[in-house]
């Protein structure tokens, strides 16, 4: 299985970022976990940049394709003002009209119970993108502030089940999702 990784925070040791770099240290030895590191590039979306005809910047362009050449999506993302951190978002405003995410199995991973907004706006942006996402699939991380780096985090019982349960239900997602033509 290839997991293509978006932190939804541009720190460079966020507890998301460590989140999924704990999931690589648990991850089976058949998945493969690449990070997407270009959110930072993305110029605004602007829908007049994204029409026919359109030339997309490259960083858009890198984007798709990261996104069209993976099995699965793993985004963990903090919550800002009650809301989805902007880049995150413009990231996946600039995939709205394209068909990478259509069908894509997703997980969502949230680093803090106090996220309270965060997760349910972004697993409802998701759904209305079309990508496969369940229930077994969107989890609440307790991390809470306690700024773990991904070994603790990994190696913490609690924690590490929970990606571990996370990892088995994607990966039954991606089985079990429609075959695209590349």
């Amino acid at each position: 299985m290839h997991l293509l990784a978006i932190s939804g925070s541009l720190r460079a040791r966020s507890s998301n970022r460590e989140l999924l770099r704990a999931v690589t240290l648990l991850a089976p030895p058949d998945t493969v976990v690449d990070f997407f590191e270009g959110l930072n590039s993305l110029p605004h979306f602007n829908p007049d940049d994204d029409g026919i005809g359109a030339v997309l910047p490259p960083s858009v362009v890198s984007l798709r394709q990261a996104i069209a050449q993976c099995d699965a999506l793993l985004i963990s993302s903090p919550e800002y003002a009650h809301g989805v951190p902007g880049s995150l978002k413009n990231a996946l405003d600039w995939l709205v009209s394209g068909a990478e995410m259509v069908d894509k199995p997703t997980a969502l991973l949230t680093a803090s119970t106090h996220s309270r907004f965060v997760h349910a706006a972004l697993a409802e942006t998701l759904r209305t993108m079309s990508t496969l996402i369940t229930p077994a699939t969107t989890r609440v991380v307790p991390l809470d502030g306690r700024r773990l780096q991904a070994e603790a985090i990994a190696a913490d019982p609690e924690l590490s089940t929970v990606l571990r349960e996370t990892l088995s239900a994607l990966g039954a997602l991606v089985a079990g999702a429609p075959r695209r033509e590349s």
